[in-house]
């Protein structure tokens, strides 16, 4: 009986790791029926939901003022209530205080505002750097840091996924990088504006025909991270996802040497097109 109840107890605990794990994967992207942001999981993200929460804050206050105001209003001043009205047509302290309180308001939203926006502005010291370039409909991924790797990462048809690959959000390359690294991040587009957008790690940027953006991130977990393209660049707009893996930085550098003979630039055919280029010159 006891050993029966020992197996028992061990399913169910092994039962609700499971669970608790896919629960946990299932964090880093959209839920059905999801309710409210994604768990944030960067320090840009944290920071945005933060200010987030304090908007709806100030935002509640004022539709409760408000509501209260006009339902004392109809009370008060309603016909039966108040049947000769007041001709009274002006009144400077009303007015100054309906003018200077959402002022104040504005300006004490503002200084969180401003401060969230220069951090996730730049990083003053980024340990890796990712170039970003956007194409109808697919993203461009280099490393120049790093042997110049470069790869393309394209949407997987229905028939491509794997076992516990989401449809419309898995891609054949996915972005490798680090966990607890200063990643810059460079935007670019080789076309229309799109926008790399990853909601877990608070990064939403525009790629801009003729201009280069910049923004960075440090992603506090490890696992995998699905965001889409959040600009309307075409036709198949709604098939530009973008897929994130964030490893250990050992894994990550493991990762490296394999990506550089698949992706780095090929240093052999550079030496050959330099003889090449020199004997035609003789």
């Amino acid at each position: 009986m006891l050993k029966r109840l020992y197996v028992f107890v061990t399913a169910l605990l092994a039962s609700a790791v499971i669970v608790g794990n896919e629960a946990m994967a299932e964090q880093f992207r959209s839920t059905p029926w999801q309710m409210g942001f994604q768990e944030p999981r960067s320090p840009s993200a944290e920071r945005i939901f933060a200010f987030h929460d304090l908007l709806l804050w100030i935002e509640g206050a004022i539709v409760v003022f408000v509501l209260a105001l006009m339902i004392y209003i109809i009370i008060k001043f309603n016909a039966k209530s108040n049947p000769v009205p007041s001709t009274t047509t002006h009144n400077t302290l009303l007015e100054v205080v309906w003018t200077v309180v959402p002022i104040l308001i504005l300006v004490f939203i503002s200084v969180p505002s401003l401060k969230l926006l220069y951090f996730t502005d730049r990083t003053a010291n980024p340990e890796l750097t990712i170039k970003v370039t956007g194409n109808q409909w697919y993203w461009t991924y280099e490393y120049p840091d790093n042997n110049e790797i470069e790869f393309d990462s394209v949407i997987l048809s229905d028939d491509e996924l794997e076992e516990g690959q989401p449809r419309m959000l898995s891609v054949d390359n996915a972005l490798v990088l680090p966990v607890n690294t200063n990643i810059r991040f460079i935007l670019g587009t080789n076309d229309v504006i799109h926008n790399f957008a990853m909601p877990a790690l608070g990064l939403k940027l525009d790629t801009t025909p003729g201009r280069v953006n910049e923004t960075w991130v440090s992603i506090n977990d490890e696992g995998m991270y699905y965001g889409m393209c959040s600009e309307l660049c075409g036709v198949n707009h709604g098939f530009m996802p973008i897929s994130i893996e964030a490893v250990s930085k050992e894994a990550f550098n493991e990762w490296l040497v394999d990506a550089e003979e698949e992706f780095g630039a090929n240093d052999s055919d550079e030496d050959e097109t330099v003889k090449l280029a020199a004997a035609v010159s003789q």
